[in-house]
């Protein structure tokens, strides 16, 4: 009998494989308060972000502003507000990320605001009533389904050690047969079981897009101003992105499009520098991708353009450093965490945390 105690170890590793892999995908279509679909008459910057990401809600802020006079964005892509009366939480964002001086550059601008609380919550929302899915528990599925795979691996590497290692000798007996075969199969049973889940539009939110895209434009019913007009375009903009919207104004459009494909280089440029980078050192400021959370303290987990099932999710971060002594990850002047890090707003490049895989890849 103690010829099969070759099997203890990866028979453990496997049942606690395939728990967390179940729990984990369990986990995944959880909905914390599950309602009906809104129909056409979900709010607009709610629409934006389930089509598009955080990047697409900044989009769709912005050019609200400009219809309302509220904001002017010049062609060297400078953001000059105007008022200062914020129509709701995703303008005041951009007002808190202009600053003071009234004036900001249009992509460091849109990096900040799209790692704010006020569009971050957007997401948390959209996930709490089943319309996507939490960008965390996409990676621990991910991750559960990897270690799953390295059970199964366990199990062929022992089964061959064990035949190896014992010769059955001396008219002993050898391992049995049937007990890798049993753990094979109760392995790729618990992958069948447990598949993996791309994208983070369920598929309830992928029906509330239907229903806003087919019939006639759709013209959001809240989040606009009484007395605004262009909702038919803000509802475009908001379900197609600005190229779908096509603005009246070709040079603000030229502006937000060159902003937001500078963001995706630096997002992708930034990705591929953090898988490359598995951890930083001891002592430096941590851009883990499983946190989802920026390096400049706050929680950004809904940045990250791999978890994205439509549109860029990617919250940006110019690229910090999380590697070595000293890190640079955020949009302004803040501490991230280590005594010797320092959050610039343009020379960081930093993992998936901060960077393309946004805050949390």
């Amino acid at each position: 009998m103690w010829h099969n105690s070759y099997f203890v170890i990866p028979a453990v590793l496997l049942a606690a494989a395939a728990l967390y892999a179940t729990r984990t995908r369990q986990r995944i279509g959880h909905v914390r308060y599950a309602r009906g679909l809104p129909g056409r008459g979900l709010p607009l910057m709610d629409t934006a972000f389930l089509s598009g990401g955080p990047g697409r809600v900044f989009d769709t802020a912005l050019v609200r502003m400009h219809l309302a006079e509220r904001a002017v964005v010049n062609r060297a892509g400078l953001v000059t507000l105007i008022g200062h009366k914020p129509y709701e939480a995703v303008d005041q964002a951009i007002l808190e990320a202009v600053g003071p001086g009234g004036s900001r550059e249009l992509a460091p601008l849109r990096r900040a605001v799209m790692r704010s609380a006020a569009v971050q919550e957007i997401g948390d929302r959209l996930a709490d009533r089943g319309l996507m899915r939490r960008p965390e528990r996409l990676r621990r599925a991910r991750t559960a389904r990897r270690l799953l795979w390295l059970a199964l691996l366990g199990v062929v590497v022992f089964t061959v050690l064990a035949y190896v290692l014992d010769d059955g000798g001396a008219g002993s007996d050898r391992p049995a047969v049937w007990i890798p075969l049993l753990l094979l199969f109760i392995g790729v049973v618990s992958l069948l079981v447990t598949p993996a889940v791309e994208g983070r539009i369920t598929p309830a939110g992928q029906r509330q897009l239907s229903l806003m895209t087919v019939g006639s434009p759709w013209t959001p019913s809240a989040g606009l101003s009484p007395k605004m007009t262009g909702g038919v375009l803000l509802g475009a903009l908001a379900l197609g992105g600005l190229a779908a919207a096509g603005l009246e104004n070709d040079e603000l459009q030229e502006v937000m499009l060159a902003a937001a494909q500078e963001e995706a280089v630096k997002s992708a440029a930034a990705s591929a520098y953090s898988s490359s980078t598995s951890s930083s050192s001891s002592g430096s400021s941590s851009c883990s991708s499983s946190s989802g959370s920026s390096c400049g303290g706050g929680s950004a987990a809904w940045c990250g353009s791999s978890d994205s099932g439509s549109g860029s999710h990617s919250c940006g971060g110019s690229g910090s450093s999380c590697g070595s002594s000293s890190s640079s990850c955020g949009s302004s002047s803040s501490s991230c965490g280590s005594s010797s890090s320092s959050c610039g707003s343009s020379s960081s490049s930093c993992g998936s945390s901060c960077g393309g895989g946004g805050c949390g890849s």
